[in-house]
């Protein structure tokens, strides 16, 4: 079957793999330089597939800072028949395979779709089954050898084999590119899910509850190979836990509906070199371009029964914090422990001092008693791992999660009474940074009340 320009907005019918890797890089090399086109005629921009930038926006779909909008929205508009065309095919690819409709959507996902794009190009559908099978090369029939028949062993040697690969790759990206991204917290669990049920399933079909066991057993080992060998701490490993058994069991799903094709394993290597290969080579590139950092914000707030007069005295500083109760900083997270101010105006410098250490805050907005703005330029480790061992410092503990800025905001609101605002703007380096964003937003939001009920506690102290 040729390529016919219908297969871009069809629905119906099915394709094979050899159209569907013709389609995917052509339009692929027309829709970048098509990009390239744009960028030159109506931004003045020149750019190629090498520069950073081009690499994060293409690789991790990141979107282009505030200046850049128009941009971005002209190459979002140009993409829309891109992705129809992509969907359409993927979707008929999926039914040749005879898989489900929802295996569509791992087409939008970084790096996980060029693993995708991989297994349906490689995969042979029930016409292209027909033809002579390839004889079993060496590697193949080594596997072969290795690969028990019973279900436990499977799983067992599967287990092994792919967390022993996996944890390679992680011990790469967190110690050797220092990259907490979306190749090891996205990637690399969907390549362990997907891995450990092919092997599972090489000798016999097995039912997809196993498969996803197997994935999940994965990444329990690998997790415990972080803490065994002092690669990583308790909270982190417990904070990683929901994305990575997440993705895992996507990968372990995706497994089961390869397996049931028996034609994959005249020739193994072919998908288990496609997902091994392209983790790698993702958090090469991820090193290279990272995402674009987005600034977040965290606001909290309290009613104070003070004057704002009052209340400003303790926001500038406050005396020691008693110990505290949330089980966050209980469990290993910085949490403030007084507050020191060194001058007066906005030639001051503040220091809230953490468990493990100082924030230094140079104060750039000074209206008082109204806004106490500062920025930050020293940032204290954000935890101290739950571990083991006497002393764990993984990459991440050193400029992963970066406070930028903050503000006091006071507002009176009558019957002696006031609203005190806390702000804290910061970025991280981890992805999915919409993922990430829910603990460190929480941990943030839970830093500021333990502040703010205490500077309303010194500030209602003695009020009628």
């Amino acid at each position: 079957m040729k390529p016919k320009l219908s297969d871009l907005w069809r629905w119906d019918g099915l394709l094979e793999r050899s159209q569907y890797l013709f389609w995917g890089v052509l339009l692929a090399a027309v829709k970048y330089n098509l990009d390239r086109l744009i960028a030159y005629v109506w931004f003045g921009g020149k750019w190629t597939i090498f520069k950073r930038e081009t690499l994060s926006l293409y690789l991790w779909q990141s979107p282009l800072s505030g200046v850049e909008k128009p941009y971005f929205m002209a190459l979002l508009a140009v993409s829309l028949p891109f992705l129809w065309a992509g969907t359409a095919l993927t979707l008929r690819r999926l039914r040749a395979l005879g898989w489900r409709p929802f295996w569509v959507l791992l087409f939008f996902v970084p790096v996980v779709k060029f693993i995708f794009f991989a297994v349906l190009c490689l995969l042979r559908s029930d016409d292209e089954k027909q033809r002579p099978p390839v004889i079993e090369n060496s590697w193949d029939r080594g596997l072969g050898r290795i690969l028990p028949h019973g279900a436990f062993l499977s799983a067992l040697l599967a287990v092994i084999l792919t967390a022993g690969i996996t944890f390679g790759f992680a011990w790469l990206g967190a110690s050797i590119f220092q990259d907490y991204g979306w190749s090891i917290f996205v990637g690399l669990p969907f390549c362990m899910g997907f891995l450990s049920s092919l092997i599972y399933s090489f000798r016999d079909e097995r039912s997809l509850a196993r498969c996803i066991a197997v994935a999940n057993t994965t990444v329990a080992l690998v997790g415990l190979g972080f803490l065994i060998f002092a690669l990583e701490g308790v909270i982190c490993l417990v904070m990683a836990a929901p994305i990575a058994f997440g993705i895992a069991t996507i990968g372990g799903a995706m497994g089961y509906a390869v397996q049931r094709n028996f034609w994959w394993r005249d020739q193994p290597a072919n998908l288990f070199c496609s997902a091994i290969l392209i983790v790698p080579l993702a958090m090469g590139l991820e090193h290279a371009a990272p995402p674009a950092l987005p600034l977040l914000k965290v606001q909290s707030s309290v009613i104070i029964n003070a004057p704002v007069e009052k209340v400003w005295g303790n926001v500038v500083s406050f005396s020691e914090l008693p110990p505290p109760d949330e089980m966050i900083f209980k469990l290993g997270v910085a949490y403030p422990i007084r507050a020191e101010i060194y001058g007066c105006g906005v030639v001051a410098v503040r220091h809230c001092n953490f468990s493990t250490g100082p924030f230094v805050e140079p104060i750039e907005v000074w209206d008082e008693p109204h806004l106490l703005k500062f920025s930050v330029t020293e940032n204290p480790e954000p935890m101290q791992e739950w571990t083991p061992y006497r002393d764990v410092h993984p990459a991440h503990l050193d400029g992963y999660l970066e406070s930028r800025a903050g503000q006091f905001r006071l507002v009176p609101l009558g019957n002696g009474r006031t609203l005190l605002e806390g702000t804290t703007w910061y970025h991280h380096h981890l992805w999915p940074a919409d993922y990430w964003q829910l603990w460190s937003d929480h941990i943030i939001h839970t830093i500021h009340l333990r502040v703010l009920n205490h500077v309303k506690q010194l500030s209602e102290k003695d009020m009628p």
